[in-house]
């Protein structure tokens, strides 16, 4: 992948995230490794929305989570991407949001549990923060989200919001929406009484390792592109 090709899917990236309602105002923010050097990455502007991302206003990071590039200003949660990228090598994208089925999630304290397929994807589990409900505007702040993250696909920040990483942008962007949508349901199997009983962890694993691959990611990144541009298009 190009550098060009490379902030055109962090472009597309936003248009998916904000057609999810995923962006919070101007609050949520994506990012994505510069293609043959993890030193840097592409991020989303601080002060734009999620569909407002362009060539032009994108900012480039170093790991110190310095804008050393871009036209737009830099988001003082910067820290949650380059904290993590420091210490995840296999990590190339970082998504941050405040999803409010996942904040309500982790406000109960309670893990995810399996009850339904977009759950299966987080069977090996998910990272609480607990450390504040405030802004991760410091390296030691960004430091314990990626510590809290651990080995894992994403992480509460208890009461907050989530971190979410993939292997590529493709791959966070479709977790970060399958993280919400399991909350929902867990939220709705929750109200609605006791549930029934879980399948086993080996039947689960299964599902995850199916919804796992990254041909899936692409597949299902790839509608919901085009589904946004069309909306946009009307």
């Amino acid at each position: 992948m190009t550098k060009d090709e490379a902030k055109q899917r962090l472009i597309d990236a936003g248009l998916v995230l904000d057609a999810a309602d995923l962006g919070d105002f101007t609050r949520g923010h994506v990012s994505v490794r510069v293609p043959d050097d993890p030193g840097h990455f592409y991020m989303k502007p601080h002060s734009f929305g999620l569909d407002e991302i362009t060539f032009e206003n994108l900012v480039t990071c170093n790991l110190e989570g310095e804008k050393v590039a871009g036209g737009g200003p830099r988001h003082s949660e910067v820290f949650i991407h380059s904290e993590i990228y420091k210490t995840r090598p296999d990590v190339n994208a970082v998504i941050h949001a405040h999803p409010k089925h996942a904040v309500a999630v982790s406000a109960t304290g309670r893990p995810l549990r399996p009850w339904s397929q977009p759950s299966a994807a987080f069977a090996d589990g998910i990272g609480i923060y607990t450390d504040t409900i405030d802004l991760i505007r410091s390296k030691e702040m960004g430091a314990g989200v990626a510590k809290a993250l651990g080995s894992h696909k994403a992480c509460y920040l208890r009461n907050h919001g989530v971190a979410v990483v993939g292997r590529s942008l493709e791959e966070c962007v479709i977790l970060t929406i399958m993280l919400e949508n399991a909350c929902e349901i867990q939220l709705l199997v929750e109200a609605a009484g006791s549930p029934g009983p879980e399948f086993s962890h080996e039947d689960v694993m299964k599902l995850h390792d199916k919804i796992a691959r990254p041909e899936q990611h692409i597949i299902n990144f790839d509608y919901l592109v085009r589904k946004a541009k069309r909306r946009l298009a009307r």
